[in-house]
C-alpha cells in the first residue's frame, strides 16, 4: 500500500502590513510551506489552540495586541516555535523576546532566503506534533533535538542515554527544556526550579549548571548545550 503523502508544515504569519506579508509568504509557499496570514494579534492564541500550526512568524509591532504579549499568551499553553519579526534590532528587545519564550528574532530588512532557512532550522528542532498544542496533545516523551524528556517519569535522556540527575538538576534542566533557546535569568530559574527559592541564592543556579554540564559531557565530552549569557542568565541549545 502506498504511503500517504506528508502534510507540509503550516506557518502562521502575523503581520499587519499586507505588502510585507506577501514578500514573506511568497518564498515560504515556493519552498512548500502552507502559510496562513493574520493582520492582528487578537485570536492568534485561539488559532494555535485549534492545532495544525507548526510555527508562528510574529511581528512585534502589531496595532492591537503587541507581539510580545501574543508570545506570552502562547507560552502559557504551547511550545510552538515562535520567530519574531521586527524593525527594531536593539539588544534589550532581543533579550526580552527570548525571555518570553521566542525561538528566534529576525530584524527587518531581511532576505527571504535567510528567513526560509531560519524557519527550516526551527522546524527541525521542533518536529510537528511535539509542540503541545490544543488539549496538550503530543508525545509523552517529546524530543527536543538531542534531548528526550519523559515528564511522567521525571527522566531526561541525552543522545539516548539516561541522565542521572538530582532533584534540582532535573528541575533546572526541565525548565530550560520547556523553551529551548529562551534566555532565562538566574532569578527566573531559581523561582521555577527551587521549592525553597527564598532560602537559596542565585549562585546555587550556577553550581547546578556546572554539575549538569559535567554530566552532559560524561555522555559527549564535546557537548556544551547550556549557554551562558553574561549578566543575563542561561539558555539551552537543544540541537
Amino acid at each position: 500500500m502506498p504511503e500517504a503523502p506528508s502534510i507540509p508544515p503550516t506557518v502562521l504569519l502575523v503581520e499587519d502590513d499586507p505588502a510585507i506579508a506577501e514578500t514573506i509568504a511568497y518564498p515560504l509557499r515556493a519552498e512548500g510551506f502552507l502559510v496562513e496570514h493574520r493582520l492582528l494579534g487578537d485570536g492568534v492564541a485561539g488559532r494555535v489552540r485549534e492545532g495544525g500550526v507548526d510555527l508562528v512568524l510574529l511581528d512585534v509591532g502589531l496595532p492591537d495586541v503587541g507581539g510580545f504579549e501574543v508570545c506570552r499568551q502562547l507560552r502559557a499553553f504551547s511550545a510552538v516555535p515562535v520567530v519574531f519579526l521586527t524593525a527594531r534590532n536593539d539588544e534589550i528587545d532581543r533579550v526580552l523576546g527570548l525571555e518570553l519564550g521566542a525561538d528566534d528574532y529576525v530584524a527587518k530588512p531581511f532576505s527571504p532566503r535567510e528567513l526560509v532557512a531560519r524557519v527550516r532550522a526551527r522546524l527541525r528542532r521542533h518536529p510537528a506534533g511535539a509542540t503541545g498544542g490544543a488539549g496538550g496533545q503530543g508525545d509523552a516523551s517529546p524530543r527536543h533535538g538531542r534531548f528526550e524528556h519523559d515528564r511522567e517519569a521525571r527522566r531526561i535522556r541525552f543522545d539516548g542515554a539516561d541522565l542521572d540527575l538530582t532533584r534540582y538538576e532535573y528541575a533546572l534542566l526541565a525548565e530550560l527544556l520547556r523553551r529551548p533557546g529562551a534566555i532565562l535569568s538566574r532569578a527566573q530559574l531559581l523561582d521555577r526550579a527551587w521549592d525553597d527559592a527564598l532560602d537559596s541564592g542565585e549562585r546555587t543556579v550556577d553550581t547546578h549548571v556546572k554539575t549538569l554540564r559535567a554530566k552532559l559531557r560524561g555522555i559527549d565530552p564535546g557537548a556544551d548545550p547550556i549557554r551562558t549569557h553574561r549578566g543575563v542568565g542561561y539558555s539551552l541549545d537543544a540541537g
